[in-house]
């Protein structure tokens, strides 16, 4: 069974024109509608994902994140999300990275890696990257990477990180503090009944570079396992 996501654009579209919790309420049929079709399409995507690789989340309606907007540090007091989006971890130690996929109509994409990774984590990957950064560069420019998802995104530091010299070979590299590939696709193709194979292909694509990256956050220095 495939799903068609057109309700759920549907809703999305009234409810970014009437955010507020009154004209909720008076719609929450149309939204338990636009749920139970998310929550549809999470689990064919889930299926179709433990095709290629192991997935710690144990269902698609897990995956899902609340329509909600927590609103208590955000001037913008708008009560609802004008997306849906969700997210799947890979399993194991020695699986690293995560995969996160948006539905918003004009802005609908797929991002994968590593968002906030800790103190730790993020110094071992720069010691790493300091020592041989050629297997991530490779990487990132192979076709399948470049074509699809572009540059490596992610938040960067201004500055050079401690402990690193500014005019290192790799420092572009060692200045993230997110390690991101993002894909955007388009309206028509979200509302495509096989989109949910669309972002589990998409998310395959990812598999190079979360090798790469895993070998950095399992080994140390000398290549030796941590795990």
């Amino acid at each position: 069974m495939s799903v068609s996501l057109q309700p759920v654009v549907n809703f999305l579209d009234d409810l970014k024109k009437n955010n507020n919790r009154e004209w909720f309420n008076e719609h929450k049929t149309n939204y338990k509608v636009a749920h139970g079709i998310m929550i549809a399409f999470a689990e064919e995507l889930l299926d179709e994902m433990r095709r290629h690789d192991h997935i710690e989340t144990n269902s698609g309606k897990r995956s899902l994140f609340r329509i909600y907007r927590d609103v208590r540090f955000s001037k913008d007091k708008s009560p609802y999300k004008t997306s849906w989006s969700g997210s799947f971890r890979r399993a194991s130690k020695a699986l690293r990275g995560g995969y996160y996929y948006h539905v918003e109509p004009g802005n609908t994409f797929i991002a994968g890696g590593f968002f906030g990774p800790n103190a730790e984590d993020l110094r071992h990957i720069r010691n790493h990257l300091a020592q041989d950064e050629s297997a991530l560069r490779e990487v990132l420019k192979a076709p399948v990477i470049n074509s699809y998802f572009g540059s490596l995104q992610g938040e960067q530091l201004k500055s050079t990180p401690t402990g690193f010299a500014k005019d290192h070979p790799a420092i572009d590299l060692l200045r993230y503090k997110q390690f991101i590939l993002k894909h955007h696709f388009s309206d028509t193709e979200m509302k495509s009944l096989n989109f949910h194979q669309k972002v589990a292909e998409g998310f395959q694509h990812l598999r190079p570079f979360f090798d790469v990256m895993s070998e950095i956050l399992t080994t140390d220095l000398n290549g030796i396992s941590l795990i």
